[in-house]
């Protein structure tokens, strides 16, 4: 090709490029070269707000980005800790929004152990005992007391029988043996046993008893506390300094007016010196703040009531099928640890069995559950002969041999099997109908029951809830449980 051909083809194409770029300055289009020998440099495309580039194929990707329904709920305080057990485990002793009962009458000193009682509701004093069975724990929050103006009690049977058990004691203290009582409560679900333990501990706190409450066993065995094994034991017995050091703290708030008038006798050994003339209140102290120190100064708490003039002793468990089996904890050797190896359980079965009895007389009252029971067949077992020994001698039940048996409980409990007076049952069963009709009334003039309680009203509600139920009265009459 001549060479002025070729001039005038680069001539044309630039003054193609020359025009086409005046264009597109025009227009406000991007510049493009026609002809380059160098790579294509595209403008990078503007990104939009909140999109993202879409993940690989066989990529797994986590969308960490919060949406704003989700950012908005999450915006509360959130509880502290021990919050929510704490308003689980709440106890509302009052309603003001309840009718109060102006026949309703209080228990006494003078009439706790009255006879005359018998088929009535009676109101638990507020100073005296409501705030020392408050300081035990003996109040439970399935029991429904919230609904009503104060604190009453229905003077059952089974309450005028634990009333004769304390006149019994009260009786023995005059002569040279001190008597020592020891009774199980059992029943059916919803039966009452609770409450009727927490009866008995009223009847203490009024006749200025010495009262001691394990509200409930499990939480001694459920491992959910510090725990070590007690020195120069054999065979080993564990301790629980934090949870003594609490129930120190409950027997000072229960029986402050004895301890504070009462002074040491003895000289407890101690690694925390004690000052002359010391109350028992400040030896209790000691253990309270000084949880180490807690199984010490409770032994040496009950070596001074144990001296000669001292008052009658209520101690007392709930849940007692807890303490009748292995617990959660685990030894050294990662084996179970039975319950009777913890120093307050084993301290608690000594007296129940009647190795040790106590010294100026009392009572040892433990309570069954079938709402919240593990399997302790020995116990069952034990339980069954005692009210068939009772209710039918000639019908005793037979141990079964394919089942597996607690050689522990079983020696524990071995009064049970026998036509021993000293450990025996209460069984807690329906109510009759006259008392039916004196707890129904007293709803109704509480304001929970807007009904005429008559004769009829009565027994269909006594046969609804299953011959008596005094749980089940509350759900057929008032709906207190769900």
């Amino acid at each position: 090709m001549p060479p002025s051909t070729c001039l005038r083809s680069f001539s044309r194409l630039s003054i193609d490029v020359t025009a086409q770029t005046s264009i597109a300055q025009r227009l406000g289009r991007p510049q493009v070269a026609l002809f380059t020998t160098s790579a294509t440099r595209h403008a990078t495309a503007p990104k939009r707000k909140g999109m993202t580039a879409a993940p690989k194929k066989g990529v797994k990707s986590l969308n960490t980005k919060k949406s704003r329904k989700a950012a908005a709920m999450d915006t509360g305080k959130r509880p502290a800790q021990g919050e929510r057990k704490a308003l689980r485990k709440r106890i509302v002793l009052s309603n003001n929004n309840a009718l109060e009962v102006s026949s309703l009458k209080n228990l006494s000193k003078d009439n706790v152990l009255s006879e005359q009682n018998e088929g009535k509701v009676m109101g638990l004093p507020e100073e005296e005992v409501v705030d020392a069975l408050r300081a035990v724990d003996a109040f439970k929050a399935t029991q429904g007391w919230g609904l009503f103006r104060r604190p009453a009690v229905l003077m059952r049977k089974e309450a005028i029988q634990l009333a004769k058990l304390l006149r019994e004691v009260e009786g023995s203290r005059t002569g040279q043996q001190k008597k020592t009582i020891r009774r199980i409560l059992s029943g059916e679900r919803m039966s009452g046993k609770s409450t009727l333990l927490l009866q008995g501990l009223s009847m203490g706190f009024l006749r200025d008893w010495f009262v001691i409450s394990l509200p409930e066993a499990q939480d001694i065995v459920n491992a959910h506390t510090e725990y070590a094994p007690l020195p120069n034991s054999n065979p080993t017995q564990y301790t629980q300094d934090t949870y003594t050091a609490n129930l120190l703290q409950q027997i000072q708030k229960a029986n402050s007016r004895f301890l504070e008038s009462t002074k040491l006798s003895t000289k407890p050994m101690l690694d925390i010196p004690l000052k002359p003339n010391a109350t028992l209140k400040e030896l209790v102290a000691v253990g309270t703040a000084n949880p180490e120190a807690s199984w010490p100064v409770f032994v040496a708490l009950w070596n001074e009531l144990s001296q000669p003039g001292r008052p009658s002793i209520m101690l007392a468990i709930d849940g007692l099928s807890h303490a009748m089996r292995n617990s959660e904890y685990l030894s050294a050797e990662v084996k179970p640890i039975h319950a009777h190896d913890l120093t307050l359980i084993r301290h608690f079965v000594d007296h129940l069995s009647g190795q040790k009895k106590l010294p100026n007389g009392g009572i040892v009252l433990a309570a069954t559950s079938k709402s919240n029971s593990p399997t302790s067949a020995a116990l069952d077992f034990c339980v069954e002969v005692a009210e068939a020994r009772q209710n039918a001698p000639d019908n005793i039940p037979q141990w079964n041999p394919y089942k597996n048996v607690d050689a522990r409980v079983m020696e524990t409990l071995k009064d049970l099997n026998t036509d021993s007076t000293d450990l025996d049952v209460i069984r807690v069963g329906g109510l009759t109908k006259n008392e039916a009709r004196a707890i129904m009334e007293y709803y109704a003039e509480s304001g929970l029951l807007r009904h005429t309680v008559n004769e009829g009203f009565v027994s269909e509600k006594w046969s609804l809830a299953g011959m008596g139920n005094i749980g089940e009265l509350e759900r057929t009459s008032v709906r207190l449980r769900i």
